[in-house]
């Protein structure tokens, strides 16, 4: 396993940004229609087809999602997927007609120091479609696709992934775009809060502090008293290979949202917007309670994973004022 999304089988992950811009998106493609849902905890969220997935609605399955920076701009992303969906004739279908279902949900890059006069039309739809052109079965973590312009409170946002396998052979992976108001590291030091579930050294091995002072327990807050929940969110794609159902989608989305506060230092604030969608290729059966709940417990670990793998992947942009990267930092 590369200890990515893309360790589910059908699934494909492809990335377009611009530097000048210091903007992206990231484009998950499924090979087949997965059965889809979506748990948004955040007070200021920005998505697309957050009806369609909801478990009483009548379409299941999704043909792509599209995550994106460039906040309410960014929604356009998605168009670009549908449209290369599209000549490929890949999509829901209705007798002749074929509609590519690309939800997608952005978060807030304005402010990063990137040029964002782009014209009359913002560049996201045409990056959104050149991601779908890119997405393959390997892809970059760090400052790409809708991470290029993610910050935190404290050092540079990206983009992270994490996978893992359940004792019964179950896969279930994560992506992460993190562009949190909170922390996602304990107070000014290099542990991250994740650290109990990393696996390995896959996001530097440092495990926790020896012992926690007040100061390392304040909250941190990106922009301080200025801070907008336009400004702020937490995106997260989790993908199994097990059978769900869309209700059972939508529960695996809660659970795994869970991985955000194991991760994030606050989390689900008013000034954040964070998001999980939930998505299942149906390869593997699996118990309907027992399994399930299994799955989402090792699905929200592997969302804290993902998180930190993205912040520790970052690089910083080249602006003046810019926030220093993890490893700038810490090494």
């Amino acid at each position: 396993m590369k200890n990515l999304l893309t360790d589910i089988v059908g699934v494909a992950v492809g990335h377009a940004d611009d530097p000048t811009v210091a903007s992206g998106v990231t484009a998950i493609l499924f090979e087949r229609p997965a059965v889809a849902s979506i748990d948004v905890r955040g007070g200021g969220p920005g998505t697309r087809e957050e009806a369609l997935l909801s478990p009483h609605n009548v379409v299941e399955a999704i043909d792509a999602i599209a995550l994106s920076g460039g906040s309410a701009h960014g929604l356009d992303a998605a168009g670009g997927v549908q449209a290369w969906l599209a000549e490929r004739g890949r999509g829901f279908r209705i007798r002749d007609a074929v509609i590519p279902i690309v939800p997608g949900a952005i978060c807030f890059d304005l402010l990063n120091g990137g040029n964002k006069a782009w014209g009359r039309f913002p560049p996201y739809r045409d990056l959104g479609y050149a991601a779908a052109n890119a997405a393959s079965d390997d892809f970059e973590l760090g400052s790409v696709g809708a991470g290029m312009g993610a910050t935190t409170a404290n050092l540079k946002g990206g983009l992270g992934s994490a996978s893992a396998l359940t004792d019964d052979g179950v896969t279930v992976a994560a992506l992460a775009v993190v562009n949190a108001v909170g922390s996602v590291t304990v107070g000014s030091g290099p542990w991250f809060w994740a650290a109990p579930f990393e696996v390995g050294r896959e996001f530097g091995g440092r495990g926790l502090p020896p012992s926690f002072t007040a100061d390392m327990l304040k909250a941190r807050l990106k922009g301080g008293a200025d801070a907008s929940a336009a400004e702020n969110t937490t995106l997260v794609v989790v993908v199994t290979d097990a059978q769900l159902t869309k209700p059972q989608a939508r529960r695996l989305a809660m659970i795994a949202q869970t991985g955000m506060a194991r991760a994030i230092y606050p989390v689900h604030a008013p000034l954040d917007g964070d998001v999980v969608f939930a998505a299942a290729t149906g390869a593997k059966p699996i118990d309907p309670l027992f399994g399930l709940t299994r799955l989402g417990a090792l699905a929200a670990n592997t969302v804290a994973r993902a998180i930190a793998r993205g912040v520790h992947s970052a690089t910083a942009l080249p602006f003046v004022g810019a926030l220093p990267s993890w490893r700038d930092r810490f090494g």
